[in-house]
């Protein structure tokens, strides 16, 4: 089997893994990322430092893992976009992360099309993916050199190479969803026709090669970071379905090879093409989760994501949060909504706080997971889950009781990472079938819902009407 340099570049850090033939990992590496968080709802990110995130900790990786590398692959952030000089590699902007809403209005200014949009693309028109954001570097940063999302500019400092994957064109609002290519109409509407752009490829293909990493080594298997986890999570069936916790929380549910459009709120996409078949998936995203975390950090509630389950209450005492403090996505898509609390008195504390914030990310999860099994025709029989918040027991306690169904812990902090190194090694060997690509693995530990089926319910309408509240009192206040 291929021994894989698989490197994870996220929103918050970079993590690069060597994983050997034998499915052991060697080595893992992870550097911290800085966003840098703005008002007006900015976030941006320096990609001086994004690159060299990729270098350092890919090259640590290789150093201690002592075994010659066969493949590199890069999983990388999706909607995240910067402008830059295509002959020298130098960047034009910063990169305007997939959190960042300032493009709200260029959404906005296009919602005539939006029915339009959501039939061509399987996403709905929201500055949450590529092109709005394409479009806002082009109005207030910069009309020079190409702009792109921020895996093609990583991958020409790699390889040389212009490309992006079919999973991340996906994401772009650019392409049509079944054939995933670039769509004229599509460019013309957020006034990028113009605009060079980079070749989509399978994910089983390998790009070119590198030798940043000590030697001359092939690089492919390149994904988005999400559908890299949906393959390591082993969701390869129609119906099965996965939520990462990390910035935010990311629900993927497979819907198998047909190009199904979502009809309650979620977004559709392409989760991979392999042997030239392309399987979709549907997703929501519930925009701040250790970001939420964080926040408590921040006011000084707890000292990191160690303390959630020690600090957190047993129950709320009828607090209820709606932790939306970078908008609220799918199923809503309202960029503009701002987090709330309610049911707090005197005797409300710490603890209550924090158990809330923990209770309203779950309740946005389990949101999803009831719209993907609208979307899918069945209810979902588990969830498996990764990121670095699930070793919160009060947070997927509360996951399980409010979906009513068992959460299987992914016994790795990795999965990203993993995942990509399975499309890496289906890249390096042509014959290879994908489920045989995938680390194997077993459950950490699982969760059983042990609140009642009506107490969850009337937990979830109870959080339903904060949520209302919530957007009422934004629209009244944007009228």
């Amino acid at each position: 089997m291929t021994t894989v340099l698989a490197i994870d570049q996220g929103t918050s850090g970079t993590k690069a893994m060597v994983v050997d033939g034998a499915d052991q990992v060697r080595s893992v590496v992870e550097l911290p990322i800085r966003p840098r968080y703005l008002s007006g709802g900015g976030v941006e990110q320096d990609p001086a430092e994004l690159l060299d995130s990729v270098l350092d900790s890919g090259r640590q990786a290789v150093a201690e893992a002592g075994v010659p590398i066969d493949c590199v692959t890069l999983a990388n952030q999706g909607e995240t976009v910067l402008a830059w000089d295509r002959p020298s590699g130098r960047p034009l902007s910063q990169a305007i992360v997939w959190q960042d809403r300032r493009a709200a209005e260029i959404c906005a200014q296009r919602s005539d099309s939006a029915g339009m949009v959501a039939e061509r693309t399987g996403l709905v028109l929201d500055s949450y993916f590529s092109a709005p954001k394409m479009r806002w570097v082009r109005e207030n940063l910069t009309t020079e050199g190409v702009v792109t999302t921020s895996d093609t500019w990583l991958i020409h400092q790699l390889t040389g190479e212009f490309v992006t994957d079919v999973s991340t064109a996906g994401r772009s609002l650019l392409t049509d969803l079944d054939s995933v290519s670039w769509d004229a109409e599509l460019l013309a509407l957020f006034g990028l026709a113009g605009e060079e752009l980079p070749r989509i490829v399978a994910n089983d293909e390998l790009v070119g090669e590198t030798t940043l990493f000590g030697g001359t080594v092939p690089v492919g298997g390149l994904v988005v970071d999400q559908q890299a986890a949906l393959l390591a999570q082993r969701c390869l069936d129609p119906g099965e379905a996965k939520c990462t916790f990390g910035t935010g929380a990311f629900l993927l549910a497979n819907m198998g090879q047909a190009p199904v459009r979502s009809t309650s709120g979620l977004a559709a996409s392409a989760a991979w093409r392999i042997r030239g078949e392309t399987s979709y998936c549907f997703d929501g995203q519930v925009a701040t989760a250790a970001s939420a975390v964080r926040w408590l950090q921040s006011l000084g509630l707890i000292q990191g994501a160690s303390e959630l389950d020690r600090v957190a209450a047993a129950d709320s005492d009828g607090v209820l949060c709606v932790p939306a403090l970078a908008g609220l996505s799918a199923p809503w898509w309202a960029p503009d909504a701002t987090a709330s609390f309610s049911g707090m008195t005197l005797s409300t504390e710490a603890g209550h706080v924090v158990k809330a914030v923990l209770d309203g990310i779950a309740a946005q999860v389990a949101e999803l997971a009831d719209c993907a099994a609208r979307d899918i025709g069945g209810g979902l029989s588990r969830l498996r889950v990764d990121g670095g918040l699930t070793r919160s027991r009060v947070l997927m306690q509360a996951v399980a009781d409010l979906l009513q169904v068992q959460v299987d812990v992914y016994p790795s902090a990795h999965a990203t990472a993993l995942g990509a190194a399975g499309f890496a090694r289906v890249a390096a060997k042509p014959g290879l079938p994908l489920g045989q690509a995938i680390v194997r693995w077993t459950p950490a530990t699982s969760f059983t819902p042990r609140m009642r089926a009506v107490e969850a319910a009337a937990f979830r309408a109870r959080w339903r009407a904060a949520v209302d509240a919530t957007l009422i009192r934004e629209n009244q206040e944007n009228a």
